[in-house]
């Protein structure tokens, strides 16, 4: 399930707000063991995933760094090449 949260920090072009609500969502669903709260818990959940998304925007915003910010294409291809290499058949 949180194989879908990704790092999100120091990127070119930086996290859109589809991503950090992805990871948000993912996060509280991890958490609460939901992927689909009941309807007694939808507001609680939904809640939940709004505060999670208010914490991470101001995360990314106060974290600094000397590094150069990374390419999203080319993270995504090393990620990629990773996955072939690991579920290869044998």
């Amino acid at each position: 399930m949180c194989r879908n949260i990704k790092p999100l920090f120091n990127f070119e072009p930086p996290a859109t707000v589809n991503e950090m609500h992805d990871a948000s969502l993912q996060f509280v669903r991890k958490i609460s063991g939901f992927a689909q709260p009941s309807h007694a818990n939808e507001a609680a959940f939904h809640e939940a995933v709004e505060d999670i998304e208010k914490v991470l925007r101001k995360l990314l915003k106060s974290l600094e760094t000397n590094a150069p910010p990374k390419d999203r294409e080319v993270e995504a291809e090393k990620r990629r090449e990773k996955s072939k290499l690991r579920f290869a058949r044998a």
